[in-house]
């Protein structure tokens, strides 16, 4: 079983910085591609930015320069350094992960969602 637990969250003032983690734990044989949601109240759910495998990175447009993706292989863990921000980047943020296990000696992908982190930005 695999689980993804999000942490970081909170309220902060327009300019602050907050920084989201999400640990991947449980029978995992590999991570591939891994990336951050967001959902604001009414609006659907849009990527925040990804990183790959090898540590490629893209960027929504409307975080670009501001916030950073990264991720620790050996902990099987991925960041989100969030500078500058906005009343508009208030939102759940959901981390996603591309996870292998291997089930009667056959190895399955599928994509693990976490469980949600609420970020308010106050004006």
């Amino acid at each position: 079983q695999v689980q993804l637990v999000e942490s970081g969250g909170g309220l902060v003032q327009a300019g602050g910085s907050l920084r989201l983690s999400c640990a991947a734990s449980g029978s995992i044989f590999s991570i591939n591609a891994m990336g951050w949601y967001r959902q604001a109240p009414g609006k659907l759910r849009e990527l925040v930015a990804a990183i790959n495998s090898g540590k490629g990175t893209n960027y929504a447009d409307s975080v670009m320069g501001r916030f950073t993706i990264s991720r620790d292989n050996a902990k099987g863990t991925l960041y989100l350094q969030m500078n500058s921000l906005k009343p508009e980047d208030t939102a759940v943020y959901y981390c996603n992960v591309q996870i292998s296990t291997v089930q009667a000696g056959t190895t399955k992908w599928r994509d693990y969602w976490g469980q949600g982190t609420q970020v308010t930005v106050s004006s």
